[in-house]
């Protein structure tokens, strides 16, 4: 069985930094794709950053420049590193990752249980 399991969440003032980590765990053979989300209360949820395999990343327009994610493939995990932090950025953050199952090798979407993260001062 696998799991991702995020940690990091919490309450800052704005401008201030979080960093978001999230470890898959279980009988992972290979993962192709990890990312974060985000969702607000009535919206849905969104992307805000992805990294393959390969290492190439994807920013969302809305946290360019602040945000950056980062990968250890060694460890199965990935991180979110979150400057400048802004009111607009309030949300439950979701850890996503693509893979595959060592028992069954069939790719699989899983989701995190998600973490809030409050920016208000």
């Amino acid at each position: 069985q696998v799991e991702l399991v995020e940690s990091g969440g919490g309450s800052v003032q704005p401008g201030g930094s979080l960093r978001l980590s999230c470890a898959a765990s279980g009988s992972i053979f290979r993962i192709f794709y990890m990312a974060w989300y985000r969702q607000t209360p009535g919206n849905q949820r969104e992307l805000v950053a992805s990294t393959t395999t390969a290492g190439s990343t994807n920013i969302a327009d809305a946290v360019k420049g602040r945000f950056t994610i980062s990968r250890d493939n060694t460890k199965n995990t990935v991180s979110l590193q979150m400057n400048n932090l802004r009111p607009e950025d309030t949300a439950v953050y979701y850890c996503h990752a693509q893979l595959q199952e060592a028992a069954t090798m069939v790719p699989y979407d899983y989701w995190g249980q998600g973490t809030q993260v409050t920016i208000s001062s």
